[in-house]
């Protein structure tokens, strides 16, 4: 027993020292090798360029400015003033320097670990630098190093599309070697979503060094990928007249085509993101955050509202999907209805009644009771089931980022959402676009385009990535082809008969347009007012948002524009007018002819 436990601790000793020879000998060797590799060598990234992104006609949205960026030598002393002044020889050469700034941002990097020259200053122009290169680069504690920055020369009229470029945090750095490198990462916009298009790779250069960090030798050379560039579907110049049309009005228009190629989206009113490129300041973000007409949110995909009698179409679709031929049946409307032995009463815009109403004239008059009581033989339920199916209250997979999805609400909805039952009498006001519905403009654009097509399209910003086209799919979907010939005639009818909401603004345009008004109610109508104020005598954050949505030509349609003006009270007034000028614009720049 005795000899076996010798012969045990025999082994484990002698495996101990095999192991630990193993580990000083060859393993360590591996690891001082590499230690002493790294002290004769230096691997130094070199920077992307970042692509441009142009419009259709090739004008530049965002693009680079050429400039430098400036270092300082490490271990600069502070006791002898060593430090101060070098940063007041930058200051004095560049007097909107922060001289304050820029000792903190050394002494923040600064240790006796890195070895590495502080950049202290991000960006100063090149024709600014251009004076003091000469001197700047006799001081041996200062290193000048070529640099780019964003630019948007259209500032506000593009910028919920583009969107904008800004410093990157520890959280981007660490998910990405090349945002680690630049210091810049897309915020926003198409910046953001195709940031890693966008940022190129990264190149490097392996270098020799001496002892005190001089490189004597390039070993390996490899050059970055940049210039990746996207071209988009936009028209800048058409963003432009949209954008200035708008006045003080704020809204959404849209321009796209029944393919899905967005032409324009503006969202009004916007903001400058040459702001954000090198650090908003607090006044200017502030004034941002305080201004009622939210300028910084993009209202085409982050924006949510009551869709109104623009729904009307789809749900007309919806009850036919649920229940064939329901739409054969006329309606009778007195100006109103009641549920049960309920004296409240769920009105028509119209006071009178619209009396025995066919699906035609639904559309063309807006009759709100041909809907109620539509939707209490079909049930919500089944109405939003096809309402998604035709786009609404769900994503549309359009090129931005964080689109919201909206509400298209049924029973299960509002029992998660609020932990109570569905009622009848929110189903009839859903079936006019009210209640819990919220869609974004776009939801609604490309629903018309349904409406136009019969196919469900995913709209696209952009045209070409880095020369290459980029297209998405588009879903077409079966619709009786009598009752969507119908609903298509209404919308005819809105534009271009007499009792058509949008006759007055629509009427005179050099082509044939198909179309829906709504008005979208932000506030309740108490049962005790008798007879309604008109919108323009409520409060102005009372009124309701104005509604158009279109397409054109009626029997070959190409394009849809969709008008919302905020607050703006009744579509056919107040956004008609707006998508009129935009057709106009459209027409005398050769959109309707062929090829184009």
């Amino acid at each position: 027993m005795k000899y076996k436990i010798t012969l045990l601790i025999f082994f484990v000793v002698w495996g101990i020292m095999l192991t630990r020879l193993y580990h000083v000998s060859i393993k360590s060797n591996f690891y001082y090798e590499k230690l002493a590799k790294e002290n004769i060598e230096r691997k130094r990234f070199i920077k992307p360029v970042r692509g441009e992104i142009t419009d259709s006609n090739g004008n530049l949205l965002a693009m680079n400015q050429i400039g430098f960026s400036i270092f300082l030598k490490p271990h600069l002393r502070q006791k002898d003033h060593t430090l101060e002044r070098v940063v007041d020889v930058l200051v004095k050469r560049f007097p909107d320097l922060n001289k304050t700034i820029m000792l903190k941002v050394y002494q923040k990097h600064n240790s006796p670990y890195n070895h590495k020259f502080i950049k202290v200053v991000d960006f100063i122009h090149y024709a600014d630098m251009m004076g003091a290169y000469p001197q700047l680069s006799l001081h041996k504690e200062i290193k000048i190093e070529a640099e780019t920055k964003r630019y948007y020369p259209y500032g506000k009229y593009a910028a919920h599309i583009v969107g904008y470029t800004g410093r990157s945090n520890q959280t981007e750095n660490e998910k990405d070697p090349v945002v680690n490198e630049v210091g810049k990462v897309g915020k926003s916009g198409l910046e953001r979503y195709y940031n890693k298009t966008l940022e190129g790779e990264l190149g490097y250069e392996v270098n020799k060094v001496t002892a005190t960090n001089k490189a004597i030798e390039v070993l390996e050379k490899q050059l970055p990928k940049d210039n990746k560039n996207l071209q988009l579907n936009i028209d800048i110049d058409l963003q432009k007249m949209i954008y200035q049309r708008f006045g003080k009005q704020s809204g959404v228009a849209i321009v796209m085509r029944t393919t899905g190629e967005i032409l324009s989206a503006v969202s009004y009113p916007s903001f400058d993101p040459n702001l954000f490129v090198g650090g908003i300041s607090q006044k200017d973000w502030k004034a941002l955050q305080e201004d009622f007409a939210r300028p910084f949110t993009n209202k085409f995909i982050h924006g949510t509202y009551p869709p109104g009698s623009t729904i009307k179409m789809g749900m007309a679709l919806a009850f036919e999907k649920a229940q064939p031929n329901i739409l054969a049946e006329s309606e009778y409307c007195a100006g109103f209805i009641t549920l049960g032995h309920s004296k409240h009463k769920f009105r028509c815009w119209s006071r009178w009644g619209h009396g025995s109403v066919k699906l035609r004239r639904a559309i063309r008059e807006s009759c709100d009771v041909y809907f109620y009581n539509k939707s209490l033989k079909v049930g919500i339920n089944a109405m939003a089931k096809h309402l998604r199916d035709f786009g609404l209250g769900v994503k549309s997979g359009i090129d931005l980022p964080r689109e919201y999805s909206g509400v298209i609400p049924d029973k299960e909805w509002k029992m998660k959402r609020y932990h109570q039952p569905w009622y009848m009498g929110e189903t009839v006001i859903a079936a006019i676009g009210q209640g819990y519905d919220l869609v974004t403009p776009l939801q609604i654009a490309r629903y018309t385009a349904l409406l136009a097509t019969s196919k469900l399209v995913t709209p696209r910003i952009v045209q070409k990535i880095d020369g290459k086209p980029y297209t998405t799919p588009a879903k077409e979907i079966d619709f009786n082809p009598y009752y969507l010939g119908e609903i298509r005639k209404g919308m005819y009818d809105v534009c271009n008969t007499k009792r058509g909401t949008a006759y007055k603004t629509m009427r005179h345009l050099p082509i044939l347009v198909a179309g829906k008004t709504g008005t979208s109610q932000v506030t309740s109508i108490p049962q005790s007012t008798k007879k309604r104020l008109k919108e323009e005598e409520l409060a102005y954050f009372h009124r309701s948002h104005a509604w158009i949505t279109t397409y054109a030509p009626y029997k070959n349609p190409k394009f849809v524009v969709t008008v919302l003006v905020e607050h703006g009270g009744h579509g056919g007034s107040t956004a008609g007018p707006i998508a009129a000028d935009i057709y106009k614009w459209l027409y005398t720049h050769g959109y309707f002819k062929e090829g184009r």
